[in-house]
């Protein structure tokens, strides 16, 4: 493992920081973010640093110690992710015989130096009481790969020599601080702790020097476990990874929907879930090796990863690919029998059982790979990565010639379960479409970019869809600046069946499926109907309704595999009801798109879906984004009324009963009172349009 660390950085890095924290605890959130951004040093939260510092309250100089925050990523962590507490304080609790999670979170909201929201770490009484300057803890991949096996502390022990101290497996908290602490104290010249089935610890006299510790140590187990390879697991064909993707976009919403657990909201059934795959040639070379199958069950490297995977996965043995119906109903009967299992774990070991959610996060399909499910993007994302440490260490005890050995199932439980533990993925339920996924035909226009952003704004993940082009790319590029991994984005023609078909499967890839798709691409035509182009009238009925009718279709196949139920929401036009002179193609192909949204809502209500109109008039643009409609329709209009640009906006403002000017964010939250399922609804029309009556739905 390289060491990363540059001076010229850490002193940028420090300049920067050093006025809101000082200097010592700026250089180690530097040092912090180094080991976060090294998967096979720390994985997002797994892991966590400190330094000891005095700190001058009104009383004086107080000696305190900054922990890492419960759950804030190491790879981009500043300073505010440290909670700073009384470090005397801390170390007193040495000497109690005994402290529980509540008592222990108690303690650390008492001895708060400086005022915090944060919980601090778990593991703050280790770094409370091992009396080191600067302390980094961590699960490497390396480390795991030596403890977690049979005779593990011995082989670890082997390869890291006499400066560290290898601990059999110790509970976070106040156990885990006692016995690394007496670790510590017992030999003076140690450079590292191992506890096994959980990682390393290290120390320095500053965050550079406890960072280069861990470095080395790591290093020593990967030259340990290179030199001691005996066989090997070939990796699959790329034939054969190709081959997996385009199953897995098929078999995706199937999948997501068996592993979306009861909601017990009777308005949305079930939890929106996101998947993520992890299809690669190594992946798929383990699931093919009968031998592999057989430790690839196994628990957790280490019980922190629990609360993000749970203990075990489920493995789907000899599934048959190339049978959907038959692949599906042994997808349910074995997620039913892990949920019975885990079930009888939970009543086992769980203090409330109540709303558990029994279904499995991480599943292996032989030929198709590891399939990972989070409440949203992110939490997925988390599974992938913590799923593909596992296989890695676990393939690499294999090919050294180990034994995997996990933890017990109440060693794990009593992690799994911790209040410490589940804090970092409880629901705050503030985004009522987290985990949900979205499809938005016509998305770089202004109506569509509004409707994205605002799915965005409550959780909902997005792929966005338009003509390729700089103007889909541009918005793709914007938003993911703000959402990061929750928008996705396909080139779509909604006129091209094998278009839109593949957008959706491009969906299924990215997210699992789809809970959410907004019919909106729509283009117009300025035209008298004694003067109507042929060929022009039928453009806009094959982007107007056979779009439509596309949409539609692969959107009900698609909800059907999934069975979860779904939203679709037509973006439709006053036009609809109350037409315009010169605008017969647009009125006539939109009242058919109308339509074919209302039968919909009959044929799709039997499995959940819910199929509503939203009926807009005249929006002009988004922020900087041009409604491509008005692009093409305003000169006419325009020139009709002897207006400018600014001027037409103001005509349509004055004609509405309320004189609003209608925005794109009108038309989205319209949109949300759909699709977040306010009333019990379906084959309904909200206009937005400021009131018009003769563009009243009737």
């Amino acid at each position: 493992m390289k060491n990363r660390w540059s001076d010229s950085s850490a002193k940028a890095f420090v300049k920067k920081h050093a006025a809101e924290c000082g200097n010592s605890v700026a250089l180690l959130s530097y040092a912090t973010r180094l080991v976060g951004s090294e998967p096979d040093l720390a994985l997002h939260g797994g892991g966590n640093t400190s330094v000891k510092a005095k700190v001058t309250t009104l009383t004086g100089a107080v000696p305190a110690l900054f922990v890492k925050s419960s759950g804030v990523p190491l790879d981009s962590i500043g300073p505010s992710g440290f909670v700073c507490l009384d470090l005397a304080a801390l170390r007193k609790l040495q000497k109690v015989r005994a402290l529980d999670d509540e008592a222990m979170a108690n303690e650390f909201r008492t001895h708060l130096v400086k005022p915090s929201e944060s919980v601090a770490s778990v593991e703050t009484l280790m770094h409370a009481f091992v009396d080191k300057p600067c302390i980094v803890h961590t699960h490497p991949s390396a480390i795991l790969a030596l403890t977690n096996r049979e005779d593990g502390e011995a082989i670890a022990q082997s390869a890291l020599g006499k400066n560290a101290a290898v601990l059999p497996h110790v509970n976070a908290g106040l156990d885990l601080g006692r016995a690394v602490a007496a670790a510590v104290k017992k030999n003076k010249g140690l450079r590292a702790v191992v506890v096994s089935h959980h990682g390393l610890i290290t120390w320095g006299a500053g965050p550079k020097q406890a960072y280069a510790a861990a470095v080395e140590a790591v290093s020593r187990a990967e030259e340990y476990l290179k030199n001691s390879r005996v066989r090997t697991i070939a990796p699959a064909a790329e034939s054969a990874v190709e081959t997996a993707w385009k199953k897995y976009a098929k078999l995706a919403p199937v999948l997501r929907g068996l592993l979306s657990p009861a909601s017990g909201n009777p308005d949305s059934p079930n939890t929106f879930m996101t998947l993520s795959p992890l299809i690669n040639a190594d992946v798929l070379g383990l699931l093919s090796s009968k031998e592999a199958r057989q430790f690839l069950v196994s628990p957790p490297l280490t019980p922190d990863y629990c609360v993000r995977t749970k203990s075990f996965p489920l493995l789907i043995d000899e599934p048959d690919l190339n049978d959907m119906d038959a692949l599906r109903a042994k997808l349910s009967r074995d997620v039913a029998s892990f949920a019975e299992r885990y079930g009888a774990y939970v009543k086992k070991y769980a203090k409330v059982q109540s709303g558990q959610d029994l279904l499995p996060r991480m599943v292996l399909i032989p030929g198709l790979g590891a399939v990972c499910a989070g409440r949203d993007a992110d939490a997925a994302a988390v599974a992938a990565d913590i799923t593909a440490q596992a296989l890695s260490v676990k393939k690499t005890v294999y090919e050294t010639g180990g034994v995997y050995k996990g933890l017990s199932e109440s060693h794990l439980a009593a992690m799994e379960f911790r209040p410490f533990q589940t804090a970092k993925v409880a629901d705050s339920g503030c985004l009522p479409l987290r985990g949900a996924s979205a499809l938005v035909t016509g998305s770089a226009g202004a109506i569509g970019s509004g409707i994205c952003e605002a799915l965005l704004d409550k959780g909902c993940n997005v792929l966005v869809t338009d003509l390729p082009g700089e103007r889909l790319d541009s918005m793709v590029r914007e938003l993911r600046k703000t959402y990061g991994n929750r928008v996705s984005d396909a080139a779509l023609d909604v006129t091209d069946p094998l278009s839109v078909a593949a957008a959706f499967e491009k969906a299924a890839e990215a997210f699992g499926g789809l809970d959410i798709v907004i019919a909106n691409a729509g283009i117009a035509h300025v035209s008298p109907l004694v003067d109507m182009d042929l060929e022009a009238f039928r453009k806009i009925e094959r982007v107007n309704v056979d779009g439509t009718l596309t949409v539609l279709a692969e959107a009900g196949r698609l909800f059907k595999l999934q069975n979860t139920g779904g939203d679709i929401v037509l973006i439709s036009t006053k036009n609809v009801f109350a037409p315009g002179a010169k605008f017969g193609a647009y009125s006539a192909t939109k009242a058919a798109a109308h339509q074919l949204a209302r039968i919909a809502s009959l044929e799709f209500a039997g499995m959940g879906v819910r199929v509503n109109m939203v009926s807009p008039d005249a929006v002009f643009s988004h922020g900087s984004t041009k409604s491509g409609l008005w692009q093409q329709v305003g000169p006419d209009r325009m020139k009709a009324r002897g207006l400018d640009e600014q001027g037409l906006e103001e005509y349509y403002r004055q004609r509405n009963l309320l004189k609003a000017k209608v925005t794109a964010d009108h038309v989205a939250r319209a949109v949300l009172f759909f699709v977040t399922r306010q009333t019990p609804t379906t084959g309904a029309t909200i206009p937005v349009d400021g009131g018009l009556p003769d563009a009243a739905p009737r």
